[in-house]
């Protein structure tokens, strides 16, 4: 098995060759096609309804040591440090996109698939591989890896391919794989120390020490998380930077300090990191919408490069051994324990059967578990790899099974609503402070009173007009004479405290969800 330090084979490149900038140029021509390859690929995976993740991770495969790249790659320790870095992107883009409402409306039953149905996911995963011949260390250590959903898994999959959700059922499924990280952190870390010293497994002492560590970690984080949002919010109204570019990296210093400080504290770092995106998310930001593109964006780099690294880091050789196995389980916990888990959590919370079993069903792992998986092989455990093995085919299968059927699924469970279609053009202000002003626009659907109406007839109140009206591929200067007709987008301007008339004439505004 081909071992190195992670970086690229320049062996037989002349000397000259190999010195700099040579050796940096095949490092960046390597990742740049890597990159290039997975994000043109990606679009053509998400119209045969594949995970873009999974494709990602092929890309990865094939660029590998025993695939057609043959770049030897065997570095647990910086994929690890990567994957984490990932997360803390992936995590406060999430966090900067979930609006008030959405953790109002679904905080209870997410924060309960988070902790207990985390928990419940592990016993049942592991009960299963101990069942199919695995020592109970290790089976107890690979359901603590595969219980939590996956932020990217999950973001991508309902932001990324159009589904629109009920909105209860969406934001649960978005709250819970941004919150219950830690609950399989925690179970990682303490099931890992079993299997580096089996006396160590104990019900007893387990039963005790488990939700302690939950309660300690999430409590720890979720209070840094707050103040670090609050604290951030603060910090952003006083800056007064000369230049818009400099809000990202400020932005960004905030993630990496959210994430950090907690995990040194012994807290949740990234329970904490999302909990203060949602409070930066909630209030002003300057220059809003350029502030949550960058971020966007800097998330889905985050997506590829770390699926990427991981696909590197799997050795096909290695596979077959495990893969009875890991494709049972991984049926199994798409199947019959995330379904049965998710039914048991929501019971209380009056949802559907089919809102039930769609939020079971799209329980998507993705690229945390492969993480989570390579902290027992780089402690040197016993059993490490096998299990790092096993997640593999797990979050193979779990692409596949839940994950390539999204649509389908959210079509028969009539899990999905109809909303207004998105304006073929945004027209936005941008601003450093906050302006005694807005400006939003509205879908004009046949129902509204507006429809087929002119301007001039409309009651506006003083201060307010319509100032662009999009109709079809025509961007339009509304007049007085200009009639509203159904399908138009229109962009009204007026003072805050005219708000709730104007979305009373005009219903609610696009993308208003906070």
């Amino acid at each position: 098995m081909p071992h190195s330090t992670g970086r690229l084979a320049v062996a037989s490149i002349p000397p000259m060759q190999a010195s700099e900038p040579h050796s940096t140029a095949i490092l960046l021509a390597t990742f740049g096609a890597l990159v290039a390859a997975s994000t043109l690929l990606s679009r053509a995976a998400q119209r045969v309804g594949i995970p873009v993740a999974l494709i990602v991770l092929g890309v990865g495969m094939l660029a590998g040591s025993e695939g057609l790249g043959g770049i030897p790659f065997e570095d647990y320790h910086f994929a690890f440090r990567l994957g984490t870095v990932a997360l803390v992107l992936i995590l406060f883009d999430g966090g900067l996109n979930t609006p008030r409402s959405a953790v109002v409306l679904s905080l209870k039953p997410a924060a309960i698939l988070a902790t207990l149905g985390v928990l419940g996911t592990a016993m049942l995963v592991g009960v299963i591989a101990h069942g199919a011949g695995m020592p109970w260390p290790e089976a107890v250590l690979l359901g603590a890896v595969v219980s939590s959903t996956d932020a990217a898994a999950v973001f991508s999959a309902l932001r990324g391919s159009g589904n629109r959700l009920k909105k209860r059922v969406g934001t649960t499924l978005e709250l819970e794989s941004g919150i219950n990280d830690p609950t399989a952190v925690i179970l990682t870390t303490i099931f890992t120390g079993t299997l580096l010293d089996p006396s160590e497994f104990s019900l007893a002492r387990l039963a005790r020490r488990i939700p302690l560590e939950i309660v300690t970690e999430f409590a720890i984080g979720l209070a840094l998380g707050l103040g670090a949002g609050y604290a951030g919010r603060w910090v952003l109204a006083r800056a007064r930077l000369s230049i818009a570019g400099l809000y990202p990296a400020l932005t960004l210093a905030l993630a990496t300090l959210a994430f950090s400080v907690p995990t040194l504290l012994h807290g949740s770092g990234f329970l904490a990191v999302y909990v203060a995106a949602l409070v930066l998310g909630d209030g002003p930001l300057p220059y809003r919408t350029a502030l949550l593109r960058v971020h966007d964006a800097l998330a889905w780099l985050a997506q590829i490069v770390m699926f990427l690294v991981l696909g590197l880091l799997v050795f096909p050789s290695r596979l077959w051994e495990v893969a009875p196995l890991g494709l049972g389980i991984g049926v199994f916990l798409a199947v019959v324990a995330r379904p049965a888990v998710a039914a048991l959590c929501l019971l209380p919370f009056g949802f559907t059967p089919r809102e039930t079993l769609y939020v079971g069903w799209v329980g998507l792992r993705g690229a945390v578990p492969i993480i989570l998986a390579t902290a027992p092989v780089l402690s040197g455990a016993a059993g490490a790899q096998r299990v790092f093995d096993v997640v593999f085919f797990v979050v193979v299968v779990n692409s596949l099974v839940p994950g390539g059927t999204v649509r389908w699924a959210t079509r028969v469970l009539r899990a999905g609503t109809v909303e207004p279609p998105a304006p073929p053009a945004v027209l936005e202000i941008s601003s450093m402070q906050p302006l005694a002003g807005e400006l939003m626009s509205f879908y004009i659907e046949p129902a509204l009173a507006v429809a087929g109406v002119t301007i001039a007839d409309l009651d506006f109140p003083e201060g307010s007009a319509v100032t662009l009206l999009v109709r079809g591929r025509e961007l339009m200067a509304p007049r007085g004479t200009t009639v509203l007709q159904e399908d138009d987008h229109v962009y009204v301007f007026c003072r805050p405290e005219d708000r709730p008339v104007i979305q009373l004439m005009f219903g609610r505004a696009e993308g208003d969800d906070h």
